[in-house]
């Protein structure tokens, strides 16, 4: 099996590669039997009368490739910052000075996606940076200029059939895998009878959650199968809000009554394959108190628990979106959203990323954001990227 980027840059640093080393030495002496290495001598379950304990299995190249990072550099994993869309040294610049995680291109000028311009981006990161867009069809679409006009996801489930919907989101994930696009913020899982033109609108598949829930796992498989990482939004469902998170803090229907419609989509989500997830800045009755879905832990743990999710899950745009910018400086808001449970945080505008990232530094040191917080999600984060061999 070839040899991933991340996985030479193990080999190559003296620590991470002697760790790579007996990790792989362990996993032979325990493919032959031998797995005395999995309790030290001397242990408590050595010498107690108990069960024998479960061998404790070698960590993941992930567990390795993060363990070789330093504290700011497993952190700036966990960001994603906008770039400008036409602009390749200024994104060069941003990902260069801090190795961030993740970029987003927003905006409808598309000069970033020709003429292979991200491969510059890429080759001034030690690990592959995750490069996202919105591409949902309809109002909200990315690449139209360049590779054609898709239709909103109301029209697909109007006039398409699943297979088509399916076949759709493999040719354009592939169409957006050519221009280095790596992520697809959607497809869009909320539940809505807005009008076509509200906030989400024509946006949605369906007012039925189960229309919602077939057509969004079609797309989301076809750009799985193209190499697109699908990001389901927004948890917990913004379809039936009271306006415009852009805007404002805006609220959903109590958390009850989302149960039966809104979050139905969620159910077993699994079946949508390996998927990221999207928390949106709303309020709910009965889960989040005053704070948004974001930067609340019972949102988080909601997703968790009863969705059983496992994958990555990202915030939606902390900086621009007033629902949260009324309320909180950036800094203050992304730490927020990590200690609540996101693995990525958000924000379009690009700046600020040494300024956060000192913040979130300091709240290590202290206590405020534990190194295992920041360790799992710095796990899901370079797996969903594949970048761990």
């Amino acid at each position: 099996m070839a040899r991933s980027r991340f996985t030479r840059l193990l080999l190559a640093t003296p620590v991470a590669g002697a760790l790579l080393a007996g990790t792989l030495a362990g996993c032979d002496r325990m493919k032959s039997g031998d797995t005395s290495a999995a309790s030290p001598a001397g242990s408590a379950s050595s010498t107690q009368r108990s069960p024998a304990p479960v061998p404790r299995q070698p960590p993941t190249t992930c567990d390795l490739l993060v363990k070789s990072m330093t504290p700011r550099q497993r952190l700036a994993q966990l960001l994603v910052v906008g770039v400008s869309p036409v602009d390749a040294r200024a994104a060069v610049k941003v990902v260069s000075a801090e190795q961030v995680g993740g970029i987003f291109i927003g905006g409808n000028e598309t000069g970033l996606l020709r003429d292979n311009a991200l491969a510059q981006v890429q080759r001034v990161s030690a690990v592959p940076v995750s490069v996202a867009v919105d591409e949902e069809g309809g109002r909200v679409q990315r690449i139209d200029e360049l590779d054609g006009s898709i239709p909103s996801a109301r029209k697909m489930a109007k006039t398409m059939t699943l297979d088509q919907v399916k076949a759709l989101g493999v040719t354009r994930g592939k169409a957006m895998s050519a221009r280095g696009v790596t992520v697809d913020y959607g497809p869009d899982t909320d539940v809505s009878d807005e009008p076509d033109d509200a906030v989400i609108g024509d946006r949605s598949f369906s007012n039925d959650p189960q229309t919602v829930r077939k057509y969004a796992i079609a797309f989301a498989k076809g750009l799985e199968e193209a190499g697109i990482e699908p990001v389901l939004k927004h948890f917990p469902g913004h379809g039936h809000a009271s306006g415009d998170s852009h805007k404002g803090l805006v609220q959903t229907p109590p958390l009850a009554q989302l149960e039966s419609g809104d979050l139905l989509p969620y159910q077993q989500i699994d079946e949508f394959g390996a998927v990221s997830v999207m928390v949106g800045h709303l309020q709910v009755p009965g889960l989040t108190a005053d704070e948004p879905a974001s930067l609340s832990p019972a949102a988080y743990q909601l997703l968790r628990t009863k969705y059983a999710f496992k994958g990555p899950v990202i915030t939606d745009d902390l900086g621009a979106m007033r629902a949260v910018s009324d309320r909180y400086e950036l800094p203050d808001a992304v730490l927020l959203a990590l200690q609540a449970g996101a693995d990525q945080a958000l924000w379009s505008s690009g700046t600020r990323v040494g300024e956060v990232l000192d913040k979130l530094e300091d709240a290590v040191k202290t206590g405020k954001l534990t190194d295992q917080r920041v360790h799992d999600s710095a796990v899901r984060v370079l797996s969903a990227k594949k970048a761990c061999g």
